[in-house]
């Protein structure tokens, strides 16, 4: 499949109502809220909740830096495509040798198995903890909707498949909100959680899997393709795309954040120490404690997490091997390729919340390879031309480079001693 665009509109080029009205800044924001549903997957829900139950509020620092990072990350994606027309994996398909262009496609390509893993896990835990669902027909289902959201996108358009996705993005905002609320969270311990600190190495290793879990190579390699598949190139007006992808991803990434706060908080007021950390646990715990609807909007909101972020994964899915390798598959084939491990996973009777975890140290890898040449891109001023990156946009984005590649090697080291 290839990332296909609205009605009337090629990538790569604007299309002729966009030029017939005015470009205002609302009506050119829509891309980031897709990409961050990526930052509110199961793998989220996962690391957040167990992060939440097994140290309080300590770890609340983590959660505003990773997203602090992945705001500034899909901003950067989506100027590169901005200034040169070219998404992420085009652009390494189109600087790099062929050697080079290969060895990051096939990486890429596990990034998004690891990445529909922890989506379709957990719409099958969802609908397992909704209506006793077996796993298994739960990742059927959940693949089969993922596979319904994306056909809207293929026939539709852009802008319907961003309401699609952004409706089940506010499911997921009410859900945690509601029960982060519910749950009657402490707004001290939530300040105090924002001094950085650890409590020894397992609270190191849950940082880095939240930061695994927040900042999604497949999120990097889709957002340009999200703004040339909605916007065209707007040859003329960048600077005024530009502003709006910068108050676009504003606002999809700070709520992305919140939900994500949400989570950690409904694990620490929830569960507590020592309550289990599992995602059944939650769910169990919000029941015993609350009731039954504040259990049910979290399951709900699992749920919608999943289908949305899987739909999501599997568009990346076609911009990345478009990209790196120049060749498109149909949308039924591009479903099945990542969506068969996770039913493999499924079949064999994994434990759902040890393979969300997994799937997150599998992300970690893809984390660099994404990161460092988005930053040297960026960077260039004959690549990005006048938008290229001014020093102190420069200097945040290595720095953000390092910190997650750093933290990501952590948690490597860590789960092989471990």
């Amino acid at each position: 499949m290839s990332s296909p665009s609205p009605p009337g509109l090629a990538p790569g080029r604007p299309g002729a109502a966009e030029g017939a009205r005015p470009l205002t800044v609302i009506r050119l924001m829509g891309p980031a809220f897709v990409a961050a549903v990526a930052y509110v997957d199961p793998g989220n829900v996962a690391t957040n909740i167990t992060a939440g139950a097994r140290y309080g509020y300590l770890l609340v620092w983590v959660v505003v830096g990773a997203s602090a990072m992945a705001m500034l990350v899909q901003y950067l994606s989506a100027k590169l495509t901005i200034a040169t027309g070219r998404t992420l994996p085009e652009m390494c398909a189109h600087r790099f040798g062929r050697g080079t262009r290969l060895a990051l496609w096939a990486q890429a390509e596990i990034v998004a198995m690891a990445t529909d893993l922890a989506e379709v896990v957990g719409g099958a835990v969802a609908l397992h903890l909704l209506f006793g669902i077996p796993l298994l027909p739960g990742g059927l289902i959940t693949g089969l909707a993922s596979w319904l959201v994306i056909v809207v996108q293929s026939r539709r358009g852009q802008r319907p498949f961003e309401a699609v996705v952004a409706g089940l993005l506010a499911v997921v905002l009410i859900g945690f909100l509601y029960d982060a609320f519910s749950g009657g969270f402490s707004a001290g311990g939530v300040a105090s959680g924002i001094v950085p600190r650890f409590a020894g190495g397992d609270s190191l290793l849950l940082a880095c899997g939240i930061v695994g879990a927040t900042v999604m190579p497949h999120a990097i390699y889709l957002h340009g393709a999200l703004v040339r598949d909605r916007h065209g190139d707007f040859l003329g007006a960048k600077r005024r795309l530009l502003a709006a992808t910068r108050l676009d991803v504003t606002a999809a990434m700070s709520t992305a954040a919140v939900v994500n706060l949400a989570m950690l908080v409904v694990g620490a007021a929830t569960l507590g120490v020592g309550a289990g950390d599992s995602i059944e646990a939650a769910h169990g715990g919000l029941a015993a404690a609350l009731g039954p609807l504040p259990a049910m909007l979290f399951a709900v909101a699992l749920l919608a997490s999943g289908f949305a972020a899987t739909s999501v994964g599997t568009y990346a899915g076609a911009v990345i091997l478009e990209g790196f390798v120049g060749r498109t598959f149909p949308l039924a084939v591009r479903r099945l390729l990542t969506l068969v491990p996770a039913l493999a996973v499924l079949a064999l009777g994994a434990e759902p919340g040890r393979a969300l975890v997994l799937s997150q140290v599998v992300l970690s890898f893809g984390i660099p390879f994404a990161l460092w040449p988005l930053v040297a891109f960026t960077g260039r001023r004959e690549v990005m031309g006048d938008l290229v990156n001014g020093r102190v946009t420069t200097v945040c984005a290595v720095v953000a480079a390092s910190v997650s590649t750093l933290l990501n090697a952590a948690l490597l080291w860590l789960t092989v001693a471990g």
